[in-house]
């Protein structure tokens, strides 16, 4: 039957191979399971609901990939689309709740499957150069980890927006590192950060998993740790606050939230191709006849899963680049999935034990894997300054204006105007010109409508 359903002998793979990578897989994106929680849990979401739909999410659309693809890509919810989603919730004064953020997630996971059947998602990708494309990886790994820095009391951020989903917050910025000595939850977390930088150096295996489980394990003499759990230990998820179809998707029309979908549609768009078409390359799928064929079904099966998400009551659920272990441990087809997703699952029994992880302990792990997206800045081409610095506007705008939004907005509008302004000069000389892809012109006139008819 594994045979039949996954072609083993044509990749030449066998169960064996595809059972250790799949659990290879699993323990280098575990992590989320105890940071997403982490993040979430800011809107006022119940952490053991968002572990709930962390786990059963990454579960099922991972399984989905392996038996309707057998691509051997796992999926979770997505590193700075979480982050996104509380900062929202969070800005908004009250008028965003978290049910409100999950039917906006749930509209752009049904825009994306549109997307995705039409090949507009396909176009989009040629259509947006390549320069932005990696500032917006490195942007987000900026952003996550300015919120890793926040989680672990390194600096506070006081954070207010005029406007519901307004352009530019109201930032207060205070660093807090000189209070190491008597702030005890700054203390574990620089304790943390060595701790996991170390063992990313030294390159052991799920170092930001085993980092955030030891770190946890020193906050208990320090009385950061959650202990209670501890006294009373049950291997049984707590069902009873899930977020299971909590999602309010009437509300997020009503509230016009449209920038917030778009954002986490535009952003996904990116993130996800980025993802696919690297991890599929370097397991050697898409030199396949039926390569291009079946990375198009894997983007439709990435897309339903950014609407199971929210209904799970999770933010969006993308493909993961740690998918790239357990490639690299051997995996080559959709067994390798399907078992990272059964792992998934059998993490709910988990659940009752991770409230005792403090924030403290997955704050370094957000801030390493910022230095990690940060490794797409040298694809970028700093020498061509029409590029450059449209790609460094939207990085630095997200950190600092404390939205990925405006990154992606600010990225957008620089490059048609450097551009445009640069070809008619170029055209008015004689001389050649490279031509801006005819949607980005309408990516700018929708930025320029957001900036007009927001109120900031």
């Amino acid at each position: 039957m594994m045979e039949r359903w996954f072609h083993l002998s044509e990749f030449n793979s066998n169960i064996r191979t595809e059972v250790i990578a799949g659990l290879t897989t699993f323990v280098a994106m575990a992590y989320i399971l105890f940071v997403n929680p982490s993040i979430l849990g800011a809107t006022g979401m119940d952490r053991n609901a968002v572990f709930f739909a962390t786990a059963v999410g990454a579960g099922v659309v991972t399984m989905a990939m392996g038996l309707f693809v057998n691509f051997p890509i796992a999926l979770a919810p997505g590193m700075g689309l979480n982050a996104y989603f509380m900062t929202v919730v969070l800005g908004s004064n009250g008028a965003i709740t978290w049910q409100v953020g999950l039917g906006a997630v749930f509209i752009s996971g049904i825009i994306f499957i549109i997307l995705t059947v039409t090949r507009v998602r396909q176009l989009l990708v040629v259509a947006v150069p390549t320069a932005i494309q990696y500032a917006i990886t490195v942007g987000i790994g900026l952003f996550i980890t300015v919120i890793g820095l926040k989680l672990g009391n390194f600096m506070s951020i006081s954070l207010t927006i005029p406007h519901a989903v307004g352009i530019v917050p109201n930032l207060d910025w205070n660093l807090g590192i000189g209070n190491v000595v008597h702030d005890r939850v700054m203390l574990l977390g620089i304790v943390g950060l060595f701790l996991d930088a170390l063992l990313m150096v030294l390159r052991i295996p799920a170092a930001l998993l085993i980092g955030i489980l030891v770190t946890t394990l020193i906050g208990i003499p320090l009385g950061v740790s959650n202990t209670a759990a501890l006294q009373h230990p049950q291997f049984l998820p707590n069902l009873s606050h899930l977020a299971v179809g909590k999602l309010d998707i009437r509300g997020a029309i009503d509230s016009g939230i449209i920038e917030m979908i778009a954002t986490f549609t535009f952003v996904e768009l990116f993130d996800t191709f980025g993802t696919l078409v690297g991890t599929a390359q370097r397991a050697g799928l898409l030199e396949r006849p039926d390569g291009q064929r079946r990375l198009g079904r894997a983007m439709l099966v990435d897309a339903s899963g950014v609407s199971f998400g929210a209904l799970m009551g999770t933010s969006t659920i993308t493909a993961f680049v740690e998918s790239a272990t357990g490639i690299a441990a051997g995996g080559r087809t959709g067994l390798t999935a399907v078992t990272t997703g059964v792992v998934f699952l059998l993490a709910l029994l988990l659940a009752p034990l991770a409230g005792i992880i403090p924030d403290a302990a997955t704050a370094p792990a957000l801030i390493l894997v910022g230095v990690l997206m940060m490794q797409s800045v040298r694809l970028i081409d700093w020498s061509e300054l029409r590029n450059a610095i449209p790609a460094f506007l939207t990085i630095v705008m997200m950190p600092f204006t404390y939205s990925i939004a405006n990154g992606v907005s600010f990225g957008i509008v620089s490059y048609c105007i450097i551009n445009g302004v640069r070809n008619l000069v170029l055209r008015a000389r004689g001389e050649k010109v490279e031509q801006i892809h005819w949607l980005m012109w309408v990516l700018f006139l929708l930025v320029i409508a957001r900036f007009i008819f927001i109120e900031i």
